[in-house]
């Protein structure tokens, strides 16, 4: 019988970075030929900001359908291979199981995916009102669904889409 899994946000961590430091090293040396660029994202890359403790690393490769033959070795490493999981041109790995550690977006170059991760992270650093906003969020969603998952994820997505939206204007400048 397979355990649920439970939403458990944990306050923000300076120790979050430096596992993403370990891991982008560790992943760099599996897929050194295709990677361009490794980013952390996600709400552990936003300091101040409470999270499920859970790494999220952004890879841009050159050819993403060379990074299929490296899932043997990303198995050897404790991850779970789970193709585009739901996002073309995606490739999604996930370490921990249901006590999940990290999880692994990986693009390649020029996907539109990119800069939307990285702006959102960015416009949550440099707006720390936002930032609280969605803490307040995902505090609310992870106490009314803490054992449903997907409820809690799929009831943040119109914030999200607003932040995305507020993010690519901040950027444009």
């Amino acid at each position: 019988m397979q355990s649920i899994r439970e939403i458990q946000l944990a306050p923000y961590n300076i120790e979050w970075e430096k596992e993403f430091t370990q891991e982008a090293d560790t992943l760099t040396n599996v897929i050194s030929a295709q990677i361009l660029e490794v980013h952390h994202i996600g709400s552990t890359a936003v300091p101040g900001l409470s999270a499920k403790p859970i790494i999220d690393l952004l890879i841009v490769v050159k050819d993403i359908k060379k990074v299929d033959t490296y899932n043997q070795k990303m198995e050897q490493l404790g991850y779970e291979t789970k193709g585009e999981n739901g996002i073309k041109d995606r490739r999604y790995f996930q370490k921990g199981g249901n006590e999940r550690t990290h999880h692994v977006h990986i693009y390649e170059k020029g996907h539109p995916e990119i800069n939307r991760h990285i702006w959102f992270r960015d416009y949550l650093r440099a707006r720390p009102d936002a930032a609280k906003e969605y803490e307040t969020l995902k505090r609310e969603l992870a106490h009314r669904y803490r054992f449903e998952p997907e409820k809690y994820v799929e009831n943040k997505t119109n914030f999200i889409h607003k932040i995305d939206q507020l993010a690519l204007k901040w950027r444009k400048g």
